[in-house]
Formats: structure tokens, sequence, C-alpha cells
């Protein structure tokens, strides 16, 4: 039997326009358009090599409720798929489904329209070559379903909500172990499932999950009667089981969300599969949009302030294009020293220059407890204020001989 080409990606958020402007042609946030290049690529990369299948695990979009416009953009590249007869299989993950039951997901219409070519996966399931255009393969699918709905599904009644998610995942392994059973031992069998697993590392998306997490154990997921495990939801690239049968792989986000994923690469996964054997290719996503975040700079002196900042831009150059953010520490008494406007004109050929100041409150100024201020000189004053300050002893000279002018000029003018 020939192996199996299997094109396997994930978390696509389409709609994840946290920075930046819109395209003044297409009227689409320029974020947007990042996010469907890589979605492009990746109907292409499918379409060019014919593969047998796309499997694509789970989060269409930010949230269940997309704006048409987005909705379109998503649709045109499922029907570029349809039209070229490639087998899609879509996973519903969190941010496609509401949480109240009898509410439709974000890729309802799919199944409403009959797309040729297309099945959403909305509950859990077992599909053979009959439900999957005669293909030789087996597909078990575990979308993202929320509590209530699980509950409803497995037949669950508890009150006790602190063992709800260990009586779902017992439950899940019975079905998954029936699903299993009934399998056609010839046949290669995948798992494809919109979930967190033990062990996995997680990336930026913690900020952007919905609701809690059913938590799958490291087992559940290798058992090795499966050939292949196809995950979503996590958007850090990584196999759970490198190096064993079979491969356990999240192919992570298609772009980089914000910060949390400023370092990591951008993938989607070639699989060859057939029975007891899965060989996965990595395929790595060109024109990623970069996200660079400056190392915090602490200002620990008021001399050559701007010049330290400037240099910590130098660092990272060239910053042409990326989404930048730097973060400065420093004394409130510093502020008049940071010229916002030089660092923003360094930064102009960035995509978006995001600059997080932080200025601390020293100390809290202390009168020696035999005296009031009243019985203090200025200059008595100012020395304890430069010390609360940490002002350096060469610069209080200087300061102190200006305010000593001021003074004086001031008594002149008196």
């Amino acid at each position: 039997m020939t192996a199996l080409k299997i094109l396997h990606f994930a978390d696509a958020h389409i709609d994840m326009a946290n920075y930046g402007r819109h395209d003044a042609e297409t009227g689409l946030p320029v974020r947007v358009m990042d996010f469907l290049k890589s979605l492009d690529a990746i109907v292409d990369a499918a379409i060019a090599e014919k593969v047998d299948l796309v499997l694509f695990a789970g989060d269409t979009y930010k949230d269940r409720n997309p704006a048409p416009t987005f909705q379109r953009e998503w649709g045109r590249r499922i029907i570029k798929l349809s039209k070229a007869g490639i087998p899609t299989l879509l996973l519903v993950g969190n941010h496609d489904l509401s949480p109240s039951l009898g509410r439709a997901h974000a890729l309802e219409e799919y199944n409403t329209l009959e797309v040729p070519h297309v099945k959403v996966l909305s509950e859990p399931s077992f599909l053979g070559p009959d439900e999957l255009w005669g293909l030789p393969l087996q597909v078990i699918s575990l979308p993202w379903i929320t509590r209530s709905q699980m509950m409803a599904f497995l037949d669950i009644q508890t009150e006790d909500v602190g063992d709800i998610y260990k009586m779902l995942e017992q439950r899940l392994i019975d079905l998954v172990d029936g699903y299993l059973d009934k399998a056609d031992p010839k046949l290669p069998t995948l798992l494809a499932a919109h979930a967190s697993v033990q062990g996995a590392m997680f990336g930026s998306e913690r900020s952007v999950m919905l609701g809690n997490d059913l938590v799958l154990s490291g087992s559940f997921v290798k058992d090795k009667r499966l050939d292949y495990v196809a995950l979503g939801h996590i958007h850090k690239p990584q196999n759970l089981n490198e190096g064993l049968h079979p491969p356990v792989v999240y192919p992570g986000s298609i772009e980089r969300i914000d910060f949390g994923e400023a370092r990591d690469d951008k993938f989607y996964v070639m699989v060859e599969l057939e029975k007891g054997s899965a060989k996965i290719e990595w395929r790595k996503l060109d024109g990623i949009r970069k996200f660079i975040d400056i190392p915090i700079v602490t200002l620990d002196s008021e001399l050559n302030v701007m010049p330290k900042l400037l240099d910590a831009l130098r660092k990272h150059e060239p910053l042409d294009d990326a989404v930048v953010r730097m973060t400065i520490d420093y004394p409130r008494n510093f502020e008049t020293f940071i010229d916002e406007s030089l660092l923003r004109e360094a930064c102009a050929k960035t995509f978006e220059f995001h600059l997080v100041k932080r200025p601390q409150m020293g100390n809290r100024l202390r009168i020696p407890e035999d005296k009031t201020v009243g019985q203090l000189s200025p200059f008595q004053l100012l020395e304890i204020y430069w010390n609360s300050a940490k002002v350096e002893p060469a610069s209080q000279k200087n300061l102190n001989q200006l305010a000593k002018d001021v003074i004086e000029n001031y008594q002149d003018v008196e």
C-alpha cells in the first residue's frame, strides 16, 4: 500500500489583527494579510504536491464571532482546496466554538452547504474510508468541546467540579478505546485533537485561550495503536514523542501572535503515513512578521540616557517592518532625560513600535528625626534629595552649584 501524504496545520487565527494598520488596496488589516499569506503558502503546497488529505486541527479565527470579511477570506482558501479535489478535514477548536449549547460554531456553513471534499469535525467521532472519500485511512476526531457539551455527549452527571476533568478524560479514553477496537488493523489510524497534552510547552496562547483546559495525559495520545497524532491548540511547534511511534505533533500557529512567540519559527507539517509508520517533515513558513522584544533597559544614571537607549535599539537592527517593543526601567526623576520622539524617529521603519516606560518611585525622603524641614537649609534639603534619588556625587556637585546660582540670582532680584 502506498503511503498517504497528509498536510497538517493548526491555529490559523487569521483575524488576529492586534497590531498595525490597514492595507489601502484591500482594506484588510495588514496583520490579517500576514496570516493569509501563510495560509496561502499552505494551500498552494497542498495543491502543488497533490496531497491525499489536508487536516486542519482547529482555531480558524481569534474568537467564535468572526466578521464576514474574515469568513470570506478563509472561505476563499477552503474553496480553492475543494475545487482542486483535495479532501479536507476541519477540526473545531475552542476559538471556533460557542459555549452555549445549540449555537452554531464558526465553521458550520461548510457542513450546511455541503462543500465538496470538505468535512467539519465538531464532535468526537470515528471515520473510516467510507466517510473519508475512499481514502485507506481511519481518523478519530476529538474537537474542542466545552465542559457542558462534553458532559452531555458522554452522559456525565456530577456536581463535583473538582473531579469533572478526570471523569471526562476517563470517558474519552474509553471512547477512543472503543474506536480502536473496531478499527481495521490493516489501515493506518490517525488521531486528530484540539486539546492540551501533559508535557507540552506553551507559547503565547495562554493570553488568548478561552475557558479551562481538559489536559490529556501523555500515555493517552502515545498509544501505539495510533499511527499519527495531529494536534492543535498550543502555538509552539513540537513533537511530544520525538523519535518514537506515533509522532504526537503540534505544528504551532501559522503566524506570530504576539511577543510570546517572538523567537518561534512557524511551520506546517507534511506526513507520509502508512500502517505502523509516519514520516514527518517540518515545513518552515517564510516571510513571518518579526517581533523584536528589546531586553529591559535599566537606567541608573542620568548621564548618557539617550545614547544608551539608542544603542540598545541598534543592537537589534535591522528593525524594518518588525513589531518592536522597548521597555525602560528608570527612576521617576529621569523622565525629562528620555526623548521619546527621538526613539520613535529611530524606529521609523518598524511596522509598529511600542515604548513601555516603567518609572520607579524612589524611597521616601527621610528628614533627620531631630530636625524639621524649616530647620534645614535649602542645600541640606537638596543633599537629602540627591542621596534618596541616588544621584552620583559628581553630578551632585554640579547641580548644587546650579542651585546656588539660582538662589543667589533670586536673592539679588529681591
